[in-house]
């Protein structure tokens, strides 16, 4: 058996101190629930007393039904040191766990606090015998005990003996401005713990110079006894130490230790807590971001495919997801077929490389392409080559400006022969059919009217990167339909259009 990390959640505290973020009442409810019961964190600090009555009312849902649940325990509430006026909100609130805000750094207790050690330890002292008598269960703070363990580490120390010899069951060391190197949080964590062997302590990282999980891993290796994360690592300024990112880390690196937390629920409160905060995961973040179980470059997708090359320890299984093969300019042969086998369809090498080459052309025009997107593209391409093709639309330059009549010229080889010519339209598709009609006329030949003309997004496809184009011919007894598809609505017109030509002119 390893030893054991106590992993408490301050998303619903620290977290909603980022900027721009505010939970509801029941929005901290249904957030709450989940840590505990499905991500099964150890504890939760839900809010700071005293800010104001939704703060209170919020606090309240949750240590009522904590209460029902008989895990009252794990609810904490940040305090100040302000004589009976936060016990007192405790009481109100019905939480019965504390985190007492004190200053852990001889700067801050001069020039916020203007009060000598002796002085703030009274106050404290006064803080925790009324605790005491309400029963109520306190851990400490030490705010900026980081810039304290580097630049008045005496008074840092001299709290940490006032505390380990008070009635307090945790001590919390804050990272305040997340400015720890991950060698200084190992240096500091393991004096600190070496010195007071008796005593229990948390650690809370800062992300401010994107050190925030090493710095966790560090504490860790130290022999820290408990840390504290947010979801999708919010908080004020750069954040706190991501939730999911840390877990991943200690359980694949750190040696000797046990984690209560579910991996295969990381992804799911990460999403709910992205929606519920309007704070959007950036594509590219680890473990929860929508990129990062997706390979792109077709020579990692053949990789996959040969013997897993890309593969590490970090799968998305884990987390309740699964990996993905982007399609795009740098998608090769084995990123489609990989997306192909999920939805049960075969190519034939040459089709495969067809399909492939028009793939890339989109990804040219930074368009994306989804694999919903890959049985139209295949329509499409296998269409291409059912036809012969008699006419085609070789170049085509179409142009519309503010007051000005949109206007087209083209240049068609029907045969052997090209021809170019001009004309205006109401629209670029309509000066596009008026061109046409002229180079028809001058081969005497006959070309259908347009009957009907339709657009869509194929349906299923998740993106705006293909349009699909109908368009409804008058000939023959039942008429002609043709499509296009492209990520232009007007070139994928032309396409169909071109379809029409080669279907109805006989050379």
């Amino acid at each position: 058996m390893g030893r054991s990390i106590q992993i408490m959640d301050t998303t619903l505290r620290d977290g909603e101190q980022t900027r721009g973020v505010s939970f509801t009442a029941n929005e901290k409810l249904t957030i709450a629930k989940l840590l505990l019961n499905e991500v099964n964190v150890d504890r939760i600090e839900v809010a700071s007393a005293r800010v104001s009555s939704g703060e209170l009312e919020a606090v309240q849902k949750i240590t009522k039904w904590a209460k029902e649940e008989n895990i009252l325990d794990k609810i904490e509430v940040l305090t100040f040191v302000d004589g009976r006026q936060s016990i007192t909100w405790m009481e109100a609130a019905g939480a019965k766990v504390m985190n007492l805000l004190t200053k852990g750094s001889f700067n801050h207790l001069k020039h916020q606090l203007k009060k000598s050690p002796a002085e703030h330890q009274s106050n404290i002292k006064e803080v925790l015998d009324y605790a005491k008598d309400s029963d109520i269960t306190v851990n400490v703070y030490l705010e900026d005990w980081s810039n304290g363990m580097r630049n008045s580490k005496s008074y840092a120390k001299e709290m940490l003996s006032f505390f380990c010899t008070s009635p307090v069951e945790k001590i919390l060391l804050p990272d305040t401005l997340g400015i720890l190197t991950p060698s200084e949080t190992f240096d500091f964590i393991s004096e600190i713990i070496e010195e007071f062997p008796d005593c229990h302590f948390d650690f809370h990282a800062h992300n401010d110079y994107d050190l925030g999980t090493a710095n966790v891993y560090e504490a860790v290796r130290a022999g820290i006894h408990g840390l504290h994360l947010t979801v999708n690592g919010m908080g004020e300024r750069a954040g706190n130490a991501p939730m999911a990112s840390a877990i991943a880390v200690l359980n694949d690196y750190a040696d000797d230790i046990e984690l209560n937390v579910n991996e295969q629920s990381l992804y799911s409160v990460s999403k709910l807590v992205e929606n519920i905060s309007g704070l959007r995961i950036p594509a590219n973040k680890p473990i929860v971001g929508s990129n990062v179980f997706t390979q792109t470059a077709g020579v990692h997708a053949d990789g996959d495919k040969k013997n897993k090359l890309y593969f590490s320890d970090l799968m998305p299984e884990r987390f309740g997801r699964t990996r993905e093969y982007a399609l795009g300019k740098t998608s090769g042969k084995a990123n489609i077929e990989n997306n192909l086998n999920e939805l049960g369809i075969s190519l034939s090498d040459e089709d495969l490389k067809k399909v492939t080459r028009h793939i890339i052309e989109l990804g040219d025009k930074k368009e994306t392409v989804t694999k919903d997107d890959l049985p139209y593209i295949i329509s499409d391409v296998l269409n291409q080559g059912s036809i012969a093709e008699h006419v085609k639309v070789i170049k085509y330059v179409l142009t519309h400006a503010s007051d000005l009549q949109p206007s087209a010229t083209i240049k068609v080889k029907i045969g052997e022969e090209i021809i170019e010519r001009s004309a205006q339209g109401d629209g670029q598709y309509d000066a596009f059919m008026n061109a046409l009609k002229k180079i028809y006329k001058q081969k005497n030949l006959v070309l259908p009217t347009l009957l009907d003309y339709s657009v869509r997004i194929p349906p299923g496809g998740k993106t705006d990167a293909l349009c699909e184009t109908f368009i409804t011919w008058n000939h023959g007894p039942k008429g002609l339909k043709t499509r296009g598809l492209d990520s232009d609505q007007t070139v994928s017109a032309i396409k169909a259009t071109q379809r029409m030509l080669n279907i109805v002119t006989t050379i």
